[in-house]
């Protein structure tokens, strides 16, 4: 006779790997400003918190996956880099930055360059009194100019110029040519390099700054499994060296929330690459848990309600219940703001109370 175990609640309960996450030992509140820096994942915690009305300052630079862009723009918000018409390039019939996003790129080359340095005063004045620093790393692969990219030339319609010392990393390819570029995997020495020195920095310019390190989930799959894997790796490793060896620095493991406490596509996007929304509000939820203050995350829990409050879309705007209902949540909003004097609820204020 075969005798089966007693199958208990218990067994049932556990279908997730259970992951350790270390509090620091200083949580995050409200009255802290918070710096956000790195790839996409960035803005999916940044826009959270952000949206929940904590004092957020989210890629001022734009979006930055490998660690080289990562650092050199850290490096320039702490000297409050100004950005000239020679640090700009033309193609595609816009000017651009190779160290910007493409949210600046722009036909007018003065607006590009107002754009950015209003971006880089912006960084340089929050990072000064910043208490958080946010750094998510995307990638070790970095994109580097080679001598097939064009020196200056003249600049009119399908022609282009373009700036950028041989071997430059560059922290967006704004679909220029292939070939203009070279695609380097980042040694474990390198990256620990370039963050070590840009830490160093940063750390000197503000010396009350504490800094929460994460890796992205978002799997860079057009570098094949393998090499995402290997990039990932060697981020891991430089991450946990740092943090190590300053104790300022922390790491917060969003990238194991999603790839082995959750480990199914069902948490990705259609393009499986890009963790979706329950995985990135499940990974919120956990650095919430561990990251903020009980009072920061009761706090939340009620200017959560006011926010989706505000999102509500009436059928019949002109009805008295929808009248009473916007009333009922300007008090609200009113009595959060007078308890709170540090948060900004202006724009629900002036909603609920038109």
């Amino acid at each position: 006779m075969i005798h089966h175990r007693a199958l208990t609640t218990d067994y049932f309960m556990d279908f997730m790997l259970d992951i350790n996450i270390p509090a620091p030992p200083v949580a995050i509140n409200y009255r802290e400003p918070i710096m956000l820096t790195g790839s996409c994942f960035t803005e999916h915690i940044g826009n959270s918190l952000q949206e929940l009305k904590f004092s957020v300052l989210q890629n001022p630079n734009g979006i930055l996956f490998d660690p080289a862009s990562v650092a050199a723009s850290l490096v320039s918000y702490v000297q409050n880099k100004q950005y000239t018409a020679d640090d700009l390039f033309y193609l595609n019939e816009v000017w651009q930055s190779w160290q910007h996003h493409s949210r600046f790129s722009h036909v007018d080359q003065e607006r590009v360059i107002q754009n950015i340095n209003a971006s880089q005063e912006r960084a340089h004045n929050f990072l000064k009194s910043a208490k958080w620093l946010i750094i998510t790393l995307g990638s070790s692969f970095s994109y580097r100019l080679t001598d097939q990219a064009p020196a200056i030339t003249h600049v009119g319609v399908n022609t282009f110029s373009t700036v950028g010392s041989k071997d430059e990393a560059v922290a967006n390819c704004h679909r220029a040519p292939g070939q203009w570029f070279r695609k380097h995997l980042m040694t474990i020495e390198e990256t620990n390099s370039v963050l070590d020195n840009s830490l160093y920095q940063v750390f000197k310019f503000n010396p009350d700054l504490r800094v929460i390190f994460t890796v992205s989930p978002v799997r860079h799959i057009r570098d094949g499994v393998v090499d995402n894997n290997r990039s990932k790796a060697r981020l891991m490793e430089v991450v946990h060296h740092l943090v190590n060896k300053f104790d300022r620095l922390y790491y917060f493991p969003a990238y194991e929330l999603v790839i082995d406490v959750l480990r199914d596509y069902r948490f990705y996007d259609v393009d499986m690459v890009h963790p979706n929304y329950p995985a990135t509000s499940f990974v919120l939820e956990k650095f919430m848990k561990h990251y903020t203050d009980a009072e920061a995350q009761q706090l939340a829990a009620e200017v959560q309600k006011i926010v989706i409050a505000r999102k509500h879309k009436a059928f019949h705007p002109d009805t008295e219940a929808h009248k009473r209902f916007l009333k009922a949540h300007l008090d609200k909003a009113k009595e959060l703001q007078d308890r709170h004097p540090f948060l900004d609820l202006r724009e629900e204020i002036e909603y609920f109370g038109k």
